[in-house]
């Protein structure tokens, strides 16, 4: 399938979880479409980015180390998305790369994510926690910069500040996350 073919395929994807799953196993089944994926998820000022945003997550959900091979490609273009339907299923990849670098376990992306791909991640996070996101993006990207700053204490000073101050002006959902992800950096140095 070309990237035209599927960009066509995708440009018909609705909300409907069913329809995502159905595009993602699609992907999952034909591991070649999934650089096809990336490339028109970054078409940033289309709306079938979204799309093929949405599908990406799915993928990533499903299988995190199909975008081992791509983390040059994923980390240099997060900057550029900016249409909030995307920039809630990237966000959310981001967290699940962060949860996977964390894990105790030897895995692939452990020895593939490079300092380089780590502070683009973490550039990205925090433009999404100091710009008009809405709260999705945002717990994922506390989630993200909490795990990413486990090596780095400077991650979690900078993570407090922008929580203790943007606070009272969010939504509920945002403070309890927010009062949460406070509670995990607290105990956190307290372990170290």
């Amino acid at each position: 399938m070309t990237t035209e073919e599927f960009y066509k395929d995708l440009s018909y994807v609705n909300a409907s979880r069913e329809n995502r799953l159905k595009n993602a196993k699609l992907v999952l089944r034909d591991m070649s479409l999934f650089p096809k994926l990336l490339d028109i998820l970054f078409m940033v000022d289309d709306k079938v980015s979204c799309k093929a945003a949405w599908v990406f997550e799915f993928v990533c959900s499903e299988y995190i180390y199909a975008i081992v091979p791509h983390l040059d490609q994923f980390t240099i273009n997060l900057k550029k998305i900016h249409l909030d339907s995307a920039v809630r299923p990237v966000a959310k990849v981001c967290e699940l790369i962060a949860k996977e670098y964390d894990s105790k376990l030897p895995n692939p992306l452990k020895k593939t994510l490079t300092s380089v791909h780590k502070e683009r991640i973490i550039e990205a996070c925090f433009d999404w926690m100091i710009s008009g996101q809405k709260v999705a993006p945002k717990a994922y990207s506390m989630e993200t910069l909490f795990l990413f700053g486990k090596d780095s204490n400077w991650i979690h000073q900078e993570l407090v500040l922008i929580l203790e101050q943007d606070f009272q002006k969010e939504s509920a959902g945002f403070k309890a996350r927010a009062k949460r992800t406070l509670q995990k950096i607290k105990k956190s140095k307290k372990q170290a």
